[in-house]
This record gives structure tokens, C-alpha cells and sequence, in this order.
């Protein structure tokens, strides 16, 4: 039997308590009251493989990009399911022509015209599909890529694509590449956080190879009451006082043993959510109270819907210093009746969105955080041979689809890149997903190619050996 005595308190390590980490899998047992699986949801505990912060007690502490910044936040509104382009920002009028014929060349199938107009908004002039009536009165802060193109047009692998840029290793997501880079504004939150229904999986928010405390925070919103969007965040049974002490007698016990072994990648992102855990308990409820809003910022956003809710908490975190927020918008994947199916899509998040873009405006907040808006990959010119009733939908397309970005140094107003007459495949200004991530960056402030973490004998990046950034959206 091992007896050690320690000066914070008073008990005994058994032999049964020898190794660092089976000390602190029992002693965690003692935190449920943190609510921590609640807390982290699906991103924070469940992918603990990061190595061991190096960065002290204070990871997430603000630092400085490596030249002058034009945004300083992120909001992602990641729409999941892969929307069509060829409907909402990359009108196609010469696919009326082909409409129910055979397509034209190597693209097979029978083309399918948008069932949607399209109108001339803004000072810009860019045209805006009808379904996105209010975004299209913001149309010149856009700028509309209409270039994309990814790998692979599977849900998961070009998902996984977009929020990490790589299809065959684990690698860091962009919210916590950013976070590993920037820090965050507030140490009592999380500095990247995802807003979802159901959650998110851990693979679109996990640090991987970067210290554990850069992981993204998954947040169920599919109920809106405070107690549920977080449950157990106050504990009943240990005060505040009692809470921090234990904390620090993990830290101390923790940097002991590690003068004698090697530092545990799992323990220490452990000791990180419960650190973070704690520290949320002074701020998180108030940040994801939209009922402190003034009844007309509610009616704005129209907080009786899914995404008013979602799009009004994520300005609240942006607000109170959380440097990456990513609202989740499911259901895109449009394989029959397109017509109604994204037609509801639309209507579900333009007041939202438009409401988000309107306030960070007024708040003067606009100007430096960058908004972005977009799926995984695109959608097919041609039917979908799955009709089941009602008109077509589109099957998947990895060739071509369309994103934009406002606010954080963008320069509005403008179309880049194009594709094809019908949509098919992007052929001037081709917007690789790397790109997106060269460009994400260097409106932080950063060289991509410089921003890197040493893992395995390595520096790895972001954008891996590739990206470079697309300068003239850069304002």
C-alpha cells in the first residue's frame, strides 16, 4: 500500500489510486455535479486525444495573430445537407433551354431548371434567388464564391472536409485551429462553440493532435430553456470556494507526478473541461439567456423559430468574447420535391440570418467578424432520379457549389468565380476548400502557411501543403 500525505487535505492514496490517471478517472466521479458531459456535449470529452497544453494554465489567454487582423471573430453558419447552388446564388438561365432533356456532353441525366427567379438586389445588382428575400437586402456586404469545388460529395467525408480540410487523418478543426492561434476574449467561456440540433459529431469539432483545450463545445439547442440547453451547470452539492480548491489540488497532484513521467494527453484535456467547466458556471447562463434581450431584438430575429433562437445566442458569444460560434442548420439534402423542400429550408434561416447581419451592423460589430454562410459540396443541373411526388430535387455535387461571406474585411458586393453555363462544374477562379481555410486566415491575421503545430516530427497546418488565398475578397 502507497500512503502519501497531501497539505490541502487529508486522505490516502491507495494502492488502487498508484497511476496518475486512474487517480483522476475515480476522483471524477466526484464532478458529475459539473454537468461536464452535459457541458461539452459531444466536443469536448469525447475526443480527448490531444497532446498535453504547453501553453500553462492558460491556453485560451488572447495572443497576438502574426500581422493586423481585419476580423477578430467567427460565425459559421454551417448548412448541412448541401444546398443547391444552381437555386440560391448561382442562377443558371441557360439550363431553362435544357429543362427536362437530356443533359449535354459528359454530364448525364436530364436537366432540371430552377423552379426559382432570381432578382437584381443591392446597389451590386447580384442577383438573389426569391427564397432569400431579406438576406438579399444585405447582398452588398456579400461576397458570393461561386467557385467552390471539394474532393469528395459524400456527407460525412466533404463535412469533415470542411470544418477540418482533410479526408484521411484526424486533424484539428478550423475552430480550434483559430482558437490554438488567437485565444479567446473570455476565459469563463469557451472559445469554440457549436449551436445544433441533436449536436454535433466529435469528429467536426475535436482538437486531435492540439492540446485538448482548443476542442470545440457542442450545444444541443433543440430545447430553449436554459436548464436544458445546459444542464447541471450550477452544482448543488460544492460551492464555488470548495469547487476551486479541488481544481487546484488536481493541478498541483497533476504537475507533481509530471515531474516524473510523461505528460498524459487525456489527462490533461480532463483537467481542462473541468477547469472550463467551472469558469462557465460564472458566465454561461447568462450568455445563452435570449430572454435578457429587449422584446423588439427577439421579434428581429423572430425567437419563436429554431435558427431565431440559434442566430441570437451565437451574437451573444460573439459579444461576450467567444472567438469561433457555429450554427448548424440541417436538412439541405434535396434529392425530391425541391421545390417546396428548399423553399422551407430557406424561409427557416433568411430572417435569422438577415436579423444577425442587421444587428452586428448596428452594433458596429460587423466590421470585424466574419461572417460565412454555405454547405458541404453543391448540387446536380440534372434530376434527381429519386422523384417520390411533387417536382425533382438535385443529387450530390462536389464539382461546383456556392458560399458567402460578409463583415471581417470582405469586400461585398461582388460575385467571384464561376462555373459552367448549367452549373455543372466550376471552371474560372476555382475555390478549393484550402482556399476557404488560406482566406479564413489570413483575415485573422495569419500567414497559413505559418501557423502550424509540431506533432509526431512534423509541422502540420490547416491547409496541409496547399491553399492560397482569395485576394480579391479580401477588402
Amino acid at each position: 500500500m502507497i500512503e502519501r500525505t497531501c497539505q490541502d487535505c487529508e486522505f490516502r492514496l491507495q494502492d488502487h489510486f498508484q497511476t496518475r490517471r486512474q487517480f483522476i478517472n475515480r476522483l471524477g466521479l466526484g464532478f458529475g455535479a459539473l454537468g461536464l458531459t452535459s457541458l461539452v456535449g459531444m466536443g469536448l470529452l469525447p475526443a480527448l486525444d490531444g497532446l498535453a497544453a504547453d501553453d500553462g494554465y492558460a491556453p485560451l489567454a488572447p495572443k497576438q495573430p502574426h500581422f493586423t487582423p481585419k476580423a477578430k471573430r467567427i460565425i459559421h453558419i454551417f448548412a448541412s445537407g448541401a444546398p443547391s447552388h444552381i437555386d440560391t446564388w448561382d442562377p443558371k438561365p441557360e439550363l431553362d433551354k435544357y429543362d427536362e432533356k437530356k443533359m449535354p456532353g459528359d454530364m448525364g441525366g436530364v436537366a432540371f431548371a430552377s423552379p426559382f427567379k432570381f432578382n437584381k438586389m443591392g446597389r451590386s445588382g447580384l442577383p438573389v434567388s426569391e427564397v432569400f428575400p431579406l438576406i438579399g437586402q444585405h447582398v452588398d456586404d456579400l461576397a458570393v464564391i461561386r467557385s467552390m469545388w471539394t474532393d469528395i460529395p459524400d456527407h460525412g467525408a466533404a463535412t469533415v472536409m470542411m470544418n477540418t480540410g482533410s479526408l484521411r487523418m484526424v486533424k484539428p478543426s478550423v475552430g480550434s485551429w483559430i482558437t490554438y492561434g488567437l485565444g479567446t476574449e473570455n476565459q469563463n467561456l469557451p472559445g469554440f462553440v457549436a449551436l445544433a440540433v441533436g449536436g454535433v459529431g466529435a469528429e467536426n469539432l475535436r482538437s486531435a493532435f492540439l492540446p485538448g483545450a482548443y476542442q470545440g463545445t457542442a450545444v444541443n439547442t433543440a430545447d430553449a430553456r436554459i436548464d436544458r440547453l445546459i444542464e447541471n451547470i450550477k452544482n448543488k452539492y460544492v460551492s464555488l470556494p470548495e469547487q476551486r480548491k479541488q481544481l487546484d489540488l488536481l493541478h498541483q497532484l497533476n504537475e507533481v507526478h509530471a515531474q516524473n513521467l510523461k505528460k498524459d494527453g487525456q489527462l490533461e484535456a480532463r483537467l481542462q473541461a473541468y477547469e472550463l467547466a467551472y469558469q462557465m458556471q460564472m458566465e454561461a447562463t447568462d450568455a445563452f439567456d435570449i430572454t435578457k434581450e429587449p422584446k423588439e431584438m427577439q421579434d428581429l430575429y423572430g425567437t419563436n423559430t429554431q435558427q431565431g433562437r440559434q442566430m441570437l445566442i451565437a451574437r451573444r458569444l460573439l459579444e461576450k468574447g467567444v472567438r469561433f460560434v457555429q450554427v448548424w442548420h440541417g436538412g439541405w439534402d434535396h434529392h425530391n420535391n425541391l421545390l417546396a423542400n428548399l423553399r422551407n429550408k430557406a424561409t427557416e434561416c433568411d430572417k435569422p440570418i438577415a436579423a444577425l447581419l442587421t444587428d452586428l451592423k448596428q452594433k458596429g460589430m460587423l466590421k470585424d467578424t466574419l461572417v460565412i454562410w454555405g454547405g458541404e459540396f453543391g448540387r446536380s443541373p440534372s434530376a434527381d432520379g429519386n422523384m417520390q411526388g411533387g417536382t425533382p430535387g438535385r443529387n450530390h455535387n462536389g464539382r461546383a457549389f456556392s458560399l458567402w461571406m460578409a463583415g471581417g474585411g470582405v469586400r461585398g458586393g461582388q460575385a467571384y468565380g464561376a462555373t459552367d453555363e448549367l452549373g455543372y462544374r466550376a471552371v474560372e477562379n476555382k475555390v478549393h476548400i484550402h482556399d476557404l481555410h488560406a482566406t479564413v486566415l489570413h483575415l485573422l491575421g495569419f500567414n497559413h502557411e505559418k501557423l502550424t503545430y509540431r506533432y509526431n516530427g512534423r509541422d502540420f497546418r490547416l491547409t496541409d501543403v496547399y491553399g492560397n488565398v482569395v485576394k480579391q475578397v479580401v477588402g
